[in-house]
């Protein structure tokens, strides 16, 4: 009988092993998987960026360059209009200018609407989180009106302002999570010590919501980095032009073909920043996504 139940204790753990490792391989074999699909793209237009412009104008399959590396695309791209490297300097102006603008007003807002109390606090939270119900789309002519009505249509900063209106809900929303996760005993502790004002919010505040802040701006310089609708609508002159709008004007040939080898080129690069950017700060992104998650 105790020889039995000998064995019986030190067969139960080896089959939890056994489990343990199989579940564990399944669940490997699904994230490689998964990461695979997700790479491939990427992989893809990075392979076909490299191919030759003869090759550029031919099926897409295989991707991989057939007759040797060639660089010819990154050529093309770079001797159209006024090189890649200003309109990448526009692309960065627009992002650059539209992470900071968002973050500045997203803090203040959420701020305001995690610890201040004020008539009509939960209304006004909600009109604010109800606009991104509303379709970017169907307020482009009043937005392009209203930069027209300023002297900001066709150019860069009124691009910002647009973009930084249209991520302003959401930006609200992580930062008010951000705020409501901070004790409330840290900043009566703070108060004590004669901290108020903006120095509470940038000394004793802002270490503790960076991560939200990283997601904000994250978000935001990402979004405004990438869009091409509105620029493609308020952007005339090719000069301010950002390189999503840059991708659709790269033709050649007589008839203005599309020239696939330089869009490729093009979306490589566009590609850079994003991704360094997000494995730099991911981290943070992660934090800052799931602060006010679980109090």
């Amino acid at each position: 009988m105790t020889a039995a139940l000998s064995r019986s204790q030190t067969v139960a753990p080896a089959t939890r092993r056994g489990r343990f490792r199989y579940h564990r391989a399944i669940f490997h074999a699904t994230a490689t998987l998964v990461a695979l699909l997700f790479l491939a793209p990427l992989a893809w237009v990075v392979l076909a960026s490299f191919r030759s412009p003869a090759e550029s104008a031919r099926p897409p399959l295989p991707p991989w360059p057939m007759e040797g590396f060639s660089i010819a695309s990154y050529e093309r791209l770079e001797n159209f209009g006024q090189s890649v490297l200003h309109y990448a300097g526009n692309s960065l102006f627009v992002a650059l200018g539209t992470s900071a603008l968002t973050i500045v007003v997203a803090i203040l807002a959420g701020y305001g609407f995690s610890r201040h109390r004020f008539p009509m606090k939960g209304l006004a939270f909600v009109l604010v989180l109800s606009t991104m119900m509303i379709p970017f789309q169907s307020i482009l002519t009043p937005l392009f009106l209203l930069l027209a009505k300023m002297g900001l249509q066709n150019t860069l900063t009124g691009l910002v302002l647009i973009y930084s209106t249209l991520q302003l809900p959401f930006s609200v929303f992580m930062m008010r999570n951000a705020f409501d996760a901070v004790p409330k005993e840290i900043e009566e502790a703070a108060r004590m010590d004669g901290v108020k004002g903006v120095r509470m919010l940038v000394q004793v505040m802002g270490p503790l919501v960076l991560p939200g802040v990283v997601t904000v701006g994250l978000f935001a310089f990402l979004n405004a980095w990438n869009e091409f609708l509105a620029a493609l609508v308020l952007l005339t002159d090719q000069s301010k032009f950002t390189l999503p709008v840059l991708m659709t004007a790269v033709r050649y040939g007589r008839y203005g073909s599309v020239d696939w080898g330089a869009v490729q080129a093009g979306v490589t690069l566009m590609m850079i920043p994003c991704m360094i950017l997000f494995l730099v700060l991911q981290r943070s992104y992660i934090r800052g996504l799931t602060a006010g998650a679980v109090k």
